[in-house]
């Protein structure tokens, strides 16, 4: 066998970074690319000079009284729906790269423990109470971290296994709260709160305003930050919790740590929008399959593509028809061929 040197690995390592590098420059910029595209798309044009007054005046003091109209477009209508998408698709996949790592498990998605189905139920609950916007986004939240709550609380006293008894605890609750969600569109109103209970729960970010913005911003930031803390102690936990807990590491408070925060911005982003699914479960293959398997890259390229994903999803479903798409309908379109493809081929990384 061929031997190598110290020189030669120290040239393999770094002809590893420099690729990497490389391939987070490019996804970085296809990033931008589509944030910036996405003001140019919809009912009311935006031409790219009248853009750039309007995200230049503050620093020149431009008079914008002549694109007023435009003006309005791009800040009160597309600037909160687009900041929005880049949060729920950045939470949602890193949620669910967290949660495959922490369960070892390729085909587990950010809702394994009940977050989305929790969310669902608060979300149709309000709406039976005509509660406004803000109250539906309440709940939504509140029925999201309770249902993870219950399950964690319930895996606790089980004599199973710790994994397997949060999943199977995830499932009943799961079941449970979306049971409730179908028995809340039973005694709904059909002519007004039905029709509002499905349209939620398909997704949808047509109705976010700037003030909404940080309802979802701060628990997604107190998720990710320190999911990317944590990101070199989650390969950790790939290697399973005897070899985790022999390298000093604190399995059960990990594994705390990553269901708080995963939890935290799925309930947000399922509050704000709705349930728009995939992303979770997709995202972080393709992201293994352009990084690896090293979990400090896939954490943050995760946030990155899953944001871009999200984002030109939701310009999809701005222009494809008369009536907007709901965005749930749409990444199961997108989502599900994409996932039959990767398992047909194995999910095989290919070096270049």
């Amino acid at each position: 066998m061929p031997k190598f040197t110290h020189t030669d690995k120290l040239i393999s390592s770094a002809s590893v970074r420099a690729r990497y590098a490389r391939r987070c420059a490019a996804l970085t910029a296809a990033l931008i690319a589509v944030f910036v595209v996405s003001f140019f798309l919809g009912r009311y044009k935006v031409s790219p000079e009248s853009f750039w007054r309007i995200f230049t005046s503050p620093f020149t003091g431009g008079d914008l009284s002549d694109i007023s109209r435009e003006v309005s477009a791009t800040l009160y209508i597309r600037l909160p729906r687009v900041l929005a998408a880049l949060l729920i698709g950045a939470a949602l996949s890193t949620a669910g790269a967290s949660y495959q790592g922490m369960f070892r498990n390729p085909m587990v998605s950010p809702d394994i423990l009940g977050a989305s189905t929790g969310a669902g139920f608060g979300a149709a609950l309000a709406i039976l109470l005509s509660m406004n916007y803000f109250g539906i986004m309440t709940l939504a939240f509140a029925g999201g971290m309770g249902a993870v709550l219950l399950a964690y609380l319930v895996s606790r006293s089980s004599r199973l296994d710790g994994t397997l008894s949060l999943v199977l605890a995830g499932v009943m609750i799961s079941s449970l709260f979306s049971a409730g969600t179908s028995f809340i569109k039973l005694i709904a109103d059909t002519d007004n709160q039905l029709p509002a209970i499905t349209y939620w729960l398909m997704g949808s970010l047509s109705s976010i305003k700037l003030e909404d913005l940080p309802f979802a911003a701060i628990p997604i930031a107190a998720g990710l930050i320190p999911l990317i803390l944590l990101r070199w102690r989650i390969n950790l936990l790939t290697t399973g919790a005897d070899e985790a807990k022999s390298l000093g590491v604190n399995v059960a408070g990990l594994r705390l740590a990553v269901i708080v925060c995963a939890t935290l911005m799925t309930a947000a982003s399922v509050a704000v929008s709705g349930m728009i699914g995939w992303i979770g479960l997709v995202i972080p293959h393709f992201v293994r399959l352009i990084f690896g398997y090293d979990y400090r890259r896939i954490i943050p390229m995760s946030a990155i593509l899953g944001a871009a994903f999200l984002l030109a999803v939701d310009n999809i479903a701005r222009i494809a028809t008369t009536t907007e798409l709901p965005l749930g309908i749409l990444t199961s379109f997108v989502g599900a061929p994409i996932f039959v493809y990767l398992i047909m081929t194995g999910g095989q990384r290919r070096e270049h």
